[in-house]
């Protein structure tokens, strides 16, 4: 097996982690010793030990002579809820690391590495780097930004349709793509709709995988309190998870208390678009949420665009077309004259999904 054999094992110890690290991030690790994988570990739960220190305490004995230890992620070098994992990896004796990206947090960028080498322990970076990196998505860009990330979900025909004149739109996309966003409601820890898809679709807004059923935080943008109306039968305001929905709404509304009735938080923000979602960033980033899933419709997607506030894209897309020019495409509200000046996506990343196809990325507004 080669090094990047053996990176794509801890890439897929990694993803066993999905969805559970909390603010953490996604990290799998594995001990080869004389070409043979002897230990596997992943990072299970925020708080828990770190992917390097479960591969450790797996092997259940010190490594040998030769032993090399491969992670996705630049071994930790503070103390927080656990050890720094680079002190953990000196006293084992591993005397070689290959690891698939550095940490993109500034204050630690590189110094597990340093570290490291200054004990002795060789190091190798860089081995299937793009994919280490995309697997922390919501943790690079908090890291490096100091802000959540806000990405929207978008399923169109070719003609970039989301639904047809009547808003009909149930189901673009087959199983398999459908399936694939689950994945990543799993992995967002918050979710996002405005009010017209809650009340044309009443999602439930929760991950529904073959192994359970789990909820994030929920957001129903609602400045004018429309799904009030329907508060009684609304899955989001009546389910189990009820008390992870949060009402987003003008700042001079009279939430009524029905609404506190249910466990229902409010967030009474700003109408005003701009400040709205710099406020709202703000309100997440509060509470440690890191990363926000917008599955709304055009209004929403529209205005968040306008406001240079989104900022990465998935956009799934079927093999078939309305050609109807009054069926609404997934944004809207631009004026732009040439191509030059297009919106696009940078670390473009593709998946296909039986005849369905995902293109997703950063979205550039340079």
């Amino acid at each position: 097996m080669t090094p990047k054999d053996y990176m794509q094992m801890a890439l897929d110890e990694a993803r066993k982690g999905w969805g559970l690290t909390g603010t953490n991030p996604v990290v799998g690790a594995l001990i080869v010793e004389d070409g043979q994988v002897v230990s596997l570990g992943f990072h299970a739960h925020f708080g828990g030990p770190h992917a390097e220190i479960e591969a450790l305490k797996n092997l259940g004995r010190k490594p040998s002579a030769d032993a090399v230890m491969y992670v996705t992620l630049e071994p930790c070098c503070s103390t927080g809820k656990t050890g720094p994992c680079t002190q953990a990896i000196i006293e084992s004796g591993v005397r070689k690391v290959v690891l698939g990206a550095i940490d993109p947090d500034p204050r630690h960028q590189g110094r597990g590495v340093a570290l490291l080498n200054d004990a002795g322990v060789e190091t190798e970076v860089g081995v299937l780097e793009g994919a280490c990196e995309d697997l922390n998505l919501i943790f690079n860009f908090s890291a490096q930004e100091g802000r959540p990330l806000f990405a929207a979900k978008t399923a169109t025909t070719l003609d970039g349709k989301v639904s047809t004149r009547s808003g009909s739109s149930q189901w673009i996309t087959g199983e398999e793509a459908r399936r694939d966003v689950m994945r990543w409601r799993r992995y967002f820890p918050a979710i996002a709709v405005g009010s017209g898809t809650a009340l044309a679709d009443n999602p439930s807004l929760t991950s529904r995988l073959e192994d359970s059923v789990t909820c994030g935080t929920r957001f129903i943008f609602d400045r004018r309190l429309r799904t009030l109306g329907q508060i009684d039968t609304l899955k989001v305001y009546n389910d189990a998870f009820k008390s992870k929905t949060i009402l987003v709404c003008g700042d001079e509304t009279d939430v009524p208390k029905a609404l506190e009735s249910k466990g229902i938080r409010a967030w009474k923000l700003p109408l005003q678009s701009d400040v709205l979602w710099k406020r709202f960033r703000e309100k997440c980033r509060e509470e440690s949420i890191h990363g926000v899933y917008f599955e709304g419709g055009p209004c929403l997607l529209s205005e968040l665009l306008s406001n240079q506030e989104l900022n990465y894209l998935f956009a799934y897309r079927a093999p078939k077309f309305l050609a109807d020019s009054d069926a609404p495409a997934f944004v809207g509200g631009q004026m732009v004259d040439q191509m030059s000046d297009a919106y696009s996506l940078e670390k473009v990343q593709h998946g296909t999904f039986s005849d369905d196809q995902l293109t997703r990325g950063f979205i550039n507004y340079s």
